[in-house]
């Protein structure tokens, strides 16, 4: 065999000797540059972590591109870094006359290229916890910006409005609707008091008829006291505002994907994906002529992919 076994080659088939400049920093140093890697890994597993503490902070975009930048950079150098100088430099060359090869030059060829790896990663277990350790602490904050956007969970705010027994019905502006205040075929967005402008609150309240209880089906013989009704303005199929009214056919349309409810059916829908009735809201008229909740709705709110009970 040749002198120049196992010295590392430059790319273009000559060998390169192992105190060129390129590689004298780790063959000189080489605990030293171990541990500049394991510090920049360091480094970048708190820039990492300061990148999620400022996004879950709410900090300026200042702060925010400013640690997930020098993560980055750090994570880039000590990677860069470890594969330039810490690992096994290539190609290697070996000259030797043609001629057969026995099995132990087979097994020492083996053994040789498998230390070679061992040098790499057996040998620096702490750089390669390091390292991983950078990048399960970048995977984990890299998924706050995903997790933040979805917002709360609605948990069971669509199965319980902000209606109650005695709640007055009450416009966006916060002005208490009398009896009086609607002319007939009349229709406005309320909510109850302590909700006003509520998503999940907000109800359609119709003045159908001059006066008279309206019965939408058995059971409400007095949920539309002085001619007037309420429904929730959540459409059942996919949560749009349900605020179109036709009054001659006294129907209410769903403008986003034209589901069209009867009123005097109880809001049973007969067109379109709406697949239930809106839920109707029980109203009583006080001895001052205000129109008032009875109680909340006798079932959830909104779309119909929720499990509720109540009639369909």
């Amino acid at each position: 065999m040749s002198d120049h076994q196992d010295q590392p080659g430059n790319g273009n088939g000559a060998v390169v000797s192992l105190d060129s400049p390129q590689f004298q920093v780790a063959a000189r140093h080489p605990r030293r540059m171990e541990k500049t890697v394991a510090l920049t890994f360091l480094l970048a597993v708190a820039a990492f972590a300061g990148f999620g503490a400022a996004f879950w902070q709410d900090a300026s975009n200042f702060w925010l591109g400013t640690s997930l930048g020098l993560g980055m950079a750090f994570f880039g150098v000590g990677f860069v870094a470890w594969g330039k100088y810490l690992m096994p430099q290539g190609p290697f060359e070996e000259y030797r006359a043609p001629m057969a090869v026995s099995e132990k030059q087979r097994e020492d060829l083996v053994s040789d290229f498998a230390s070679r790896g061992k040098v790499a990663v057996e040998r620096r277990g702490f750089l390669v916890m390091v390292m991983g350790a950078a990048g399960a602490v970048f995977a984990v904050v890299a998924a706050f910006p995903l997790i933040r956007s979805l917002g709360p969970l609605p948990k069971h705010t669509f199965y319980v409005t902000k209606w109650r027994k005695g709640s007055y019905v009450t416009t966006a502006d916060g002005r208490r609707v009398h009896q009086d205040d609607i002319a007939v075929g009349g229709i406005a967005t309320v909510f109850p008091e302590d909700d006003i402008g509520g998503a999940i609150s907000q109800t359609v309240l119709i003045h159908l008829q001059a006066s008279g209880d309206i019965v939408t089906m058995p059971g409400r013989e007095k949920w539309g006291p002085a001619g007037y009704l309420a429904f929730s303005k959540v459409c059942t199929h996919a949560g749009c505002p349900v605020g179109l009214y036709e009054q001659l056919t006294e129907q209410l349309l769903c403008p986003c994907h034209q589901s069209l409810f009867v009123l005097r059916k109880g809001a049973l829908p007969i067109f379109g994906p709406a697949p239930r009735p809106l839920p109707q809201l029980p109203l009583y008229v006080d001895t001052d002529g205000y129109l008032r909740a009875q109680s909340g709705y006798d079932e959830p709110v909104g779309p119909g992919f929720w499990e509720r009970g109540g009639t369909t």
